[in-house]
Parts: structure tokens; C-alpha cells; sequence
């Protein structure tokens, strides 16, 4: 029996955000071409993700932000919500699916389908915060995908490991005022969104980290910070946010992270849900933009999961 699912759907692919915008469906391309050159592909159980419903939606958005970004769609053409998150006429088709594919991912460990699984899909989602679009992010992918572990299968506890170069601002924006759940999140600071450093809350555990900061730096948090506290609230089930822009190869940040980091990272965390009597753990791509480095990474990430 195969271990890992891999959850994606074409229409993840069709969101465009303009000619040179970083965050665009090469990276999809680029992981399935490692994935298959990796071999891994005969290890994994495929799904296509559906659309996320709006009452499953509606657990982490107001529905009026919903509607707002669903009559904000063109009907050709890209439009601008700000300097960075544009929509073209597919973009919430694909936001749908990157929803659901959390939503999906969770029912799948929770009735004891798979152990983990990794969702390949686009637009990202931590930045997207309770009623606002921002940073590539306009439906928070694992905050939806949390609330619907929360509210529709009962759990008490949960918790989101978030490694992406820029603070996850939306999902503490959601998670904020909800202790049931635990962010623990390394970012480089100062740098977009200009957030994280200042939440006093307990059950946020970020740590921003400076410009230029390595695989020991990274460690050393997970291993002193993250963990402990973690190991404390005895989540239920863990989220990652993979974002893969921390890596020295990938210029939308300054971290020199490397596969073995994330390799690590991956293994301390499945390590953590032994520990708390489970393997339920569910990673959501987030950043990760260098093509090479991002398919390096996510399959090496991947391999973790599945222990190969």
C-alpha cells in the first residue's frame, strides 16, 4: 500500500498572473517533470482535488469575502486586486481546486485512506488573510483545509508548521483568537509582509530569523522552539505550509536553506505525530519559485513523507 498521496487538477495550471510573474504554472510543470525523473511516481496515490465547497470555505472566510473575490473574476484579461495578485478569467477555478485539495487531503488521512499527503497546487495560499487577498494568495489553502479537521471530523487540536521564506500573515490572521490551533513558522525578517514579530499569542510560535541565515539556523528553531512547544499542544493532526523559497538557490528571498533542510524538517515533524500518537499529516505548496530548486526540494520533501 502506498503511504503518500499527491493531490493537484489541471485547472491549478490555468491561473495567470501576467508574462514574468514568478508565481505561474511552471512550477506545477516543474515538479511533476522531477517527480516522474525521480521515479516516485509509482510510489504515490494520485487524486484530482475537487472544488472547495463555500460552507467548507466559509469555516476560515467571511462568505461576503467569497463573493467579493468571485465577482472580481474578468471576463478576459488580468486584473489587479494589488500590485502583486492579479486574476485572469481561471483564477477561481483554480483557487477551488487548491482549496479542496486540503479539504480533500484531510479526509484522506482522517478515515485512514493514506498516512500523509502532498497537494501540488496554485494559487498559494498563506498569505490570503480573513477578507483580503494578497502576496500571490487569495484563499488560505490550510487554514480552510484545518478548519475542516476542526469542525467536520471533531479534532480538539491541530497544528500548522509553516517553513516559507515570508511570514504566513493570513493564517495567523485566521488562527489568531483560535488557541486549538498552533502556528510554529520561521520567516525572514524584516521582508514581505512585514508581520509575525510582534504576536504575543502562545499558541503562535513564529520566529523571524535575518537575511543570510542557514540550515543550522534553521535547525536550531525547530529543534529548540518549534518542538517543545509543539509537543505541548499534542495537535491531532499537522499542516505544513511548504513553501520553498528559503533555499539559497531562490531569489525571492535571502535564506540559505537546502533539501537536506527540508528533508530534516519533514522527518522532525513526522517524528512529532508519532510522538503524539498519529501519522495524519497533510503539506500544502506554498512559495518556492527557482524551478529548479522548487522540483528538488518538493521530491525530496516528498520522499520524506512517504519515507522512500
Amino acid at each position: 500500500m502506498t503511504t503518500t498521496a499527491f493531490i493537484t487538477h489541471r485547472e491549478c495550471w490555468l491561473h495567470d498572473m501576467g508574462t514574468f510573474h514568478p508565481e505561474c504554472s511552471d512550477r506545477l510543470a516543474a515538479i511533476n517533470d522531477r517527480l516522474i525523473a525521480a521515479g516516485l511516481d509509482l510510489y504515490l496515490s494520485f487524486y484530482d482535488a475537487p472544488q472547495a465547497t463555500p460552507e467548507q470555505i466559509t469555516r476560515a472566510h467571511p462568505a461576503a469575502y467569497l463573493e467579493e473575490l468571485m465577482n472580481s473574476v474578468p471576463e478576459h484579461g488580468i486584473r489587479h486586486l494589488d500590485p502583486d495578485t492579479a486574476m485572469n478569467p481561471e483564477t477561481m477555478k483554480a483557487a477551488l481546486r487548491s482549496a479542496g485539495a486540503g479539504v480533500l487531503a484531510t479526509d484522506l488521512v482522517l478515515k485512514g485512506e493514506i498516512e500523509n499527503a502532498f497537494c501540488a497546487v496554485r494559487p498559494p495560499g498563506h498569505h490570503a488573510e480573513r477578507a483580503r487577498a494578497m502576496g500571490f494568495c487569495f484563499l488560505n489553502n490550510v487554514a480552510i483545509a484545518a478548519c475542516h479537521a476542526l469542525e467536520a471530523h471533531g479534532l480538539e487540536r491541530v497544528a500548522i508548521v509553516d517553513f516559507d521564506v515570508h511570514h504566513g500573515n493570513g493564517t495567523e490572521d485566521i488562527f489568531r483568537e483560535d488557541p486549538r490551533v498552533m502556528m510554529a513558522s520561521i520567516f525572514q525578517h524584516p521582508f514581505y509582509p512585514y508581520s509575525g514579530a510582534d504576536c504575543t499569542a502562545a499558541h503562535m510560535v513564529n520566529v523571524p530569523v535575518p537575511a543570510g541565515a542557514r540550515g543550522d539556523t534553521f535547525r536550531q528553531i525547530v529543534s529548540d522552539v518549534w518542538i517543545p512547544a509543539l509537543r505541548n499542544h499534542n495537535p491531532q493532526m499537522i499542516f505544513i505550509s511548504a513553501g520553498f523559497d528559503g533555499h539559497y538557490e531562490d531569489d525571492m528571498g535571502s535564506l540559505g536553506l537546502v533539501e537536506s533542510d527540508y528533508v530534516w524538517a519533514t522527518q522532525q515533524v513526522k517524528a512529532l505525530a508519532a510522538d503524539c500518537g498519529h501519522k495524519n499529516i497533510v503539506s500544502v505548496l506554498e512559495g518556492g519559485h527557482a524551478l529548479s530548486s522548487l522540483a528538488r526540494s518538493v521530491v525530496a520533501h516528498i520522499k520524506a513523507l512517504a519515507d522512500l
